[in-house]
Order: C-alpha cells, then structure tokens, then sequence
C-alpha cells in the first residue's frame, strides 16, 4: 500500500523555478499538462495534491505538476494567480482551461474532458467556438432564475456577488447558481454572449436582468419580487443526502457497474436510480 501511494506522489512533478516550468510545458507539449497553484500553508491545497495523484495514476497519459504559487512569483504573475488553490491545463505549451478553488469533482471532470479531446488546431478553432455560444445558451436556461458569480451562494469569492445572493436570499428568491472560477472558457465567453463585462449576472427564463446595480434598482422599485420566481415553502422543498465518491475508490469504480451507469452524479430515489442530470433535468 505505501509503495503504491509513493508511486502515485512520484507521479505528480513538483516544479520549482519559472525555467522549469517553461521547459516542462515545452516538453510536454503533445499532452495535457495540469498545473496545481498552491501554498503549503493552506490545508486545501494538501487535499488537492491528494486528487491531483489520484488522477494521475488514472490517466498516465496526461502530465500532473504542482508549482508553490509564492515561491515561484514570476509565473503566478503571468497567470494572474490570485489565490490557491488554483488549477491551469495546457495543450500545445497553450493554456486551454483553468480552475480556480479547492472543487475535486470539477477537477476531475475538466482532467476527464481534456484528456479525452485530442489537440486543438488551428482549422478546428471555429466549431469549438459554435459549442460554447450553444453551451452557453443551454446554460443561462438551466433554470428559471440562474446566477453567474464568482464562488457559490455558499461561499462567495467577491462582495459584489455576496450582495447578490443575500439579496435574492431576502426576497426569499429561487435561483441555481454557476461559478464563473470553475470554467475559464465560460468567463470568459459570457461576457461576450451577455455582452456584460463584470460578475456577478443574473439571468430569468434565459434572458440577462443585469448586474448587482441593476438589481439594486430592481429591488428599490419593488420590480424585483415581481421578476425573479419564489422559493418554494419548507414542506414543499426536497430533501435529500449526499455521497462523495471521490472519498471512496471502491465505492466510485463499483457504482458504475452496479448501476451501469458510467458517470456522476447519479440520483437514486428509495434505492433506484432515477439517472443523471441531463435525465433528471428532462423530469424536472
């Protein structure tokens, strides 16, 4: 067992200078490379470390490195690494995505998609671009009132969007929520499809309302209530428990076959499983 947990630390390669760091994305530039920004004095970025080796015994064909984000200022600086954990893929010496906090089923899903994707080129470019504007759409109507902000309802990552859901909270609003940090293509190109520059947006029915301003307004006009849908009432919400099945190697790889279902999540309502979330938004 040791030996085994040595062989998958030794897997992921601790990088300690910006040459270093250069001359690894050069040579490994015909696969993914994944990059963990993170601090030794942060306790998230332990548990990390732990998920990046996992992944990294599970796709041997992707290279796995961890750089000291204040160690190494030069090259968090040309990131624009504000805070750890942070999370950077490359292809071709070309950064493709990134992932900003301490989300190991996020991680593990972008590593997932990457990995399996073959090399970006150049005549490709546009029909990526297509997928996006359609990701896009199916996402701002993901629900009657969606947020896109920085962090979660729970743990927000800018004032401006912890304004934004306490205000929504107070109207006693019903909204989903996405992390603009989780998806750096999606930042990136909502502020485009919106034509909105800043974080946090709220979206009703698909359609953009604004920023927090505009909200503000909305909710000194008393037009806010009039927009945004109600939470439902205590007795009518959905309760529900959770397993993480990154915590539990057997459990994660065994569940796939006892339900032959490939993918997580899976919902399971008294034992029987109701499916995926593409199945359980079609029944929403």
């Amino acid at each position: 067992m040791a030996a085994g947990a040595a062989e998958a630390a030794a897997a992921v390669v601790e990088v300690g200078s910006a040459g270093q760091f250069e001359e690894l994305l050069r040579l490994r530039a015909k696969s993914l490379l994944v990059v963990h920004f993170w601090a030794p004095w942060a306790p998230q970025c332990a548990q990390m470390n732990g998920v990046m080796a996992e992944l990294a015994k599970e796709h041997p064909q992707a290279s796995f490195v961890k750089l000291e984000a204040e160690a190494v200022p030069e090259v968090s600086e040309k990131y624009e690494i504000s805070s750890v954990p942070t999370f950077l893929f490359f292809k071709n010496s070309q950064k493709i995505d990134r992932l900003d906090g301490a989300h190991a089923p996020e991680l593990t899903k972008k590593v997932q998609r990457h990995a399996s994707s073959g090399s970006f080129s150049p005549s490709g470019r546009e029909h990526p671009k297509e997928d996006l504007s359609l990701r896009l759409k199916k996402l701002t109507h993901a629900a009657p009132c969606m947020l896109f902000m920085k962090g979660t309802p729970q743990e927000p990552r800018c004032g401006f969007s912890k304004q934004m859901v306490e205000i929504l909270n107070k109207h006693n609003i019903q909204f989903s929520s996405f992390d603009i940090f989780s998806d750096e293509e999606v930042r990136q190109g909502l502020k485009t499809y919106s034509n909105w520059p800043t974080y946090p947006q709220l979206y009703v029915s698909g359609e953009l309302i604004g920023g927090l301003d505009i909200i503000k307004e909305l909710e000194a006009s008393k037009e806010l209530d009039t927009i945004c849908p109600k939470a439902p009432k205590l007795e009518e919400r959905i309760e529900y428990e959770t397993f993480d099945i990154l915590e539990d190697e057997e459990v994660r790889q065994g569940l796939k076959a006892y339900s032959n279902w490939p993918t997580y999540p899976q919902l399971y309502v008294k034992g029987e499983l109701v499916g995926g979330l593409d199945i359980v938004k079609v029944r929403n």
